[in-house]
Order: C-alpha cells, then sequence, then structure tokens
C-alpha cells in the first residue's frame, strides 16, 4: 500500500487505494503457487493452490481428480494453529468443469498472514474422504496505485472539496431570501466567510485523512514479510550458520516474526535444515547438505571437499506452526579449503556449467547409472506438472536396488538460472513436508502417503516392506515465470545417493 497519484489527499482515495493493494507471498524462493499430489483413500487429487495476492485475499485453488469417480469436493481455509483452527468456517463447493468432469476450480478467502491449510473433503462412489494441503499466505510487497487511477481519483476529490464549499456558501447566502429576492451585500460578505471556514475545515479533513493513511501504510509495511537473517561464517571447513530474525529500520519489531522463532523448528525427513550450496554463476557445483542445530538459531557443519568460489546457499527450515522458509545467503569458498567425506545422507552433483550449453533430457552418473527425465515437448509457466524421472542401471535397464532417500523416493530443487526461483520439492508436492504432516494429522488420519516419521506423535513412517520401490518417481511442480532453470534430482540406489541435473526453457 503505497501513496500514488494522491494529489488531493482524501480519505476517499486513502479507501480505494487500500483495496487495489496486492502484496504477494510464496514458501520458496520466488515461486508462491502449491502443487500437491494428495491420496485420498481411493481419491487421488492433483491440487494446485495460488495464494492470494492481498491479505486478507482469495486464493485459487484448483483440482484434478483421478482413481475413483469424485462427485463433489468441498474446501475450507483453516488456520494450522491457534485457536481458529479449532472453529473452521462453513465449506465452499468446488465448480466442476462443463468440459471436463475430473476437473474442479474454486476460490477461498484467507485472512491473515501466517500459516494455513485447505481442507479437502470429498464426496463420490467410494465415499467421503478427508484431506487437507498446507498453504504459506504471507504479504511480500506491495503496488502502487497506477498513476492514471490516482489522478482521476484525485480530480474527483477536489471536486467533492470544493463542491462541498459551494453548497455550504449557498445556504448562508440564499436559504432565508424570499422568493425572488436577491441576497444583500451584507449576505454576500457572510456567504463568503463560510465558505472559507468551510474550506479551512474540509483542508483539515484531509489532512487527518492523510494521517490517517501514513499510519495505515506503515502499519501495513510492518506486516511484510522478511524471511529470517541466515549469516555463514566459514573457518577451515567446520561452516557455521546464525541464524536471526530480521530487523526492521523501524523501532517496532515485523508483528509476524512473533509467531517465528530461531528455535522453533521442526524436524523434515529427519532434519531441522536441508541446505542446497550452488556454485555460482555457471551452477557447475551443487550439494545437498544437513548441517545441525547446535545452540538457539546456530547451525553447523564440516563441509566435504568444495570446489572453490561463491556458492549461493538456500536453507530450508519449518516453524513449528508450519511456516515453511527458505533462508539464503552468499558463501565463498577459498581455493585451499581442505574439506571432508560427503555425509551418508548428503548428495553432491558437478554438472557442465551452463555457459557451455543446455543439458538433455539424460544425464549420465559418475558410476554409469543414467537418470532420464520424460521432459514434456513444451512447459509453460504457472502452469502444475507431475514431472517424471527414472534412474537406469548401467546394462540401460531399470535400477532394481531402489532404496528411499530421506524416507522419499527423490528429492528435486528447481533453481532459476538468474537466481530468482529456487524450490525444494518431493514426489508428494511443493509444500514442506513437515507442514503437510501438521495438515494431515488434522484432519484425524493420514492421507499423504510415503513420508517419513519426523516429528513426535505422528506415526507416518514410510512403508518398508519387501516390495521393491521403483526406480521412477515424480514430482509435482510448476514453474512461477518464463526463463531458464536447472533441476537437480536426487535418488538412492544400493547406499548411493545420485543426483541428476537438467536444463529446461519454460515459455
Amino acid at each position: 500500500m503505497r501513496r500514488a497519484g494522491f494529489h488531493a489527499g482524501l480519505s476517499l482515495v486513502v479507501a480505494v487505494a487500500m483495496l487495489l493493494a496486492a502484496p504477494r507471498a510464496w514458501a520458496h524462493v520466488g515461486s508462491k503457487d502449491v502443487f500437491e499430489q494428495v491420496d485420498a483413500g481411493p481419491y487421488k487429487l492433483f491440487v494446485t493452490i495460488r495464494p492470494p495476492t492481498v491479505i486478507p485475499g482469495v486464493a485459487a485453488i484448483e483440482v484434478r481428480s483421478s482413481g475413483a469417480a469424485v462427485d463433489s469436493i468441498e474446501i475450507t481455509p483453516m488456520p494450522m494453529t491457534g485457536e481458529a483452527a479449532k472453529h473452521p468456517p462453513t465449506p465452499d463447493t468446488m465448480k466442476r468443469s462443463a468440459d471436463d468432469r475430473a476437473f474442479f476450480t474454486g476460490n477461498l478467502w484467507m485472512m491473515a498472514s501466517g500459516s494455513w491449510e485447505v481442507r479437502f473433503r470429498i464426496a463420490g462412489a467410494e465415499g467421503e474422504q478427508v484431506a487437507a494441503v498446507p498453504v504459506p499466505a504471507i504479504a511480500l510487497q506491495t503496488l502502487k496505485m497506477k498513476r492514471g487511477l490516482g489522478m482521476v481519483l484525485g480530480l474527483l476529490g477536489l471536486l467533492l472539496v470544493f463542491g462541498m464549499v459551494g453548497i455550504v456558501g449557498a445556504a448562508v447566502r440564499d436559504a432565508r431570501l424570499e422568493p425572488g429576492a436577491g441576497p444583500s451585500a451584507d449576505r454576500r460578505l457572510r456567504a463568503g466567510f463560510a465558505m472559507v471556514a468551510a474550506l479551512v475545515v474540509m483542508a483539515f479533513a484531509v489532512w487527518g485523512g492523510a494521517k490517517w493513511w501514513n499510519v495505515e501504510a506503515a502499519s501495513y509495511s510492518r506486516d511484510i514479510y522478511h524471511p529470517l537473517v541466515m549469516t555463514p561464517v566459514l573457518t577451515g571447513n567446520q561452516l557455521q550458520l546464525q541464524i536471526t530474525a530480521f530487523k526492521p529500520k523501524v523501532k517496532e519489531v515485523w508483528r509476524e516474526s512473533r509467531g517465528r522463532s530461531n528455535n522453533d523448528f521442526l524436524p523434515d525427513h529427519g532434519h531441522l535444515m536441508h541446505l542446497y550450496a550452488i556454485r555460482w554463476p555457471e551452477m557447475d557445483v551443487a550439494f545437498h547438505l544437513h548441517p545441525a542445530l547446535t545452540g538457539k538459531g546456530l547451525f553447523e557443519d564440516a563441509l566435504p571437499a568444495m570446489p572453490p568460489g561463491e556458492y549461493h546457499l538456500y536453507a530450508d527450515v519449518v516453524h513449528a506452526n508450519g511456516f515453511p522458509e527458505t533462508l539464503t545467503a552468499t558463501l565463498d569458498v577459498p581455493a585451499g579449503t581442505q574439506g571432508g567425506a560427503l555425509g551418508p545422507e548428503d548428495a553432491a552433483g558437478r554438472p557442465a556449467p551452463v555457459s557451455s550449453g543446455m543439458l538433455g533430457a539424460s544425464y549420465t552418473l559418475p558410476d554409469g547409472y543414467v537418470m532420464v527425465w520424460d521432459k514434456p515437448a513444451v512447459i509453460h509457466a504457472t502452469t502444475g506438472y507431475a514431472f517424471r524421472f527414472r534412474l537406469m542401471g548401467p546394462d540401460g535397464k531399470p535400477a532394481a536396488d531402489m532404496q528411499p532417500y530421506l524416507g522419499m523416493a527423490g528429492h528435486a530443487a528447481f533453481v532459476k538460472t538468474d537466481g530468482t526461483v529456487f524450490a525444494h520439492t518431493h514426489p508428494e508436492g511443493s509444500a514442506a513436508m513437515a507442514a503437510v504432516m501438521l495438515a494431515d494429522a488434522s484432519t484425524g488420519g493420514s492421507t499423504n502417503t510415503g513420508m517419513s516419521g519426523d516429528m513426535p506423535g505422528m506415526a507416518m513412517d514410510m512403508p518398508m516392506n519387501a516390495t521393491p520401490m521403483s526406480n521412477v518417481v515424480e514430482f509435482p511442480y510448476g514453474f512461477p515465470t518464463p526463463g531458464r532453470y536447472r533441476v537437480f534430482v536426487q535418488m538412492k540406489h544400493g547406499g548411493t545417493v545420485e543426483t541428476g541435473v537438467f536444463d529446461v526453457m519454460v515459455n
């Protein structure tokens, strides 16, 4: 919310401007939409949630169903935690497409910033099921009013001011005249004084409206989301990441930070932090690491052997209320740094530099295995896809010794080559798994499969039966903007974590 084109300073302009303000929100870096594959009993849903651009605001929701036939879907917005989570509003019914009976759309109001969930009640031939998808909704920025609209509203405001002054003058001058009589000089003089007084009163009203506007704008600005600050310090190969609260320029603390701490993190796949370190600008070295929490807001890790250079750090954490954050920083690794061995749950990849050209849909790994991306011929921005990857053995056959990596069939990071987008995703979708588990627990049962049991009291361990794992993994995701992206995919076979790397140009 920012004053623009507010020439008359009228409260009318203020009110309209508030309605036009459009903050944006996202959980990953530059990637706000949520893409999730949900298993609700016999029903399979591919869910796309586009969080509101105004807080309070409306989230747009799309669902494509498969599996058992779905007759109807009801959706309800709920905070993930707190008293309001116990009192859900009346659900809305999604609209079924007339052209595609498996496609549903709907809209929901999200009334405050923070960690939300959308609860789905699915009805069909196989009965009713309930599922939930977490949605972080945060005001990230504000937009100016369009100059033309501001000028129009300003002119209308001036018209109202001078119209009111004219009405006061006419009332004093002509209100008590007999029919056909003209005003005397004394009446005209009193009317002039009345008009001046009215103008002064209106000026004070405008000034008061402007003051009110500035207070509201400042209050709204304090709600703008700022991630926690991550400061890296490298001593030898010992990396320290100090997490602290964002310190605004104004004295008042950002209100939403009261719900986020540097000491309230939930485990996600057995780790409190998932750290991607990508060498920039060529993106030719990438690590997926897991620093340990050693003090309040302090994470530490012994780095493996890393080629020197500037690394962009992306650290995923999840707060106790289910709100995910990706903290960012830059780390310079000097030449001669002696690193240790790669951790058993860490991963590394060394693809060709981005400047050498586009990587293809097949990536040969150092041990002879090959990862293949069944990439669509054309990929459009803002469209949800289930991207499918396969791990093949050196003999060209599907890898037969597959194992879960951090409790999942795989992990993927979608990174734009200009650094504006980073998203760490899983086979269930782009939402953080710890948040998914919180939302899932709120429904009274497990509707999302394949999750690792990270959180106390949640029996959601990934089934470990005799059935071999597939060499195929799918990641629901939609690229937020056009441009070139590099995709890092981790899958595990035997005791080896493989990192396949692919490039894609998004239309």
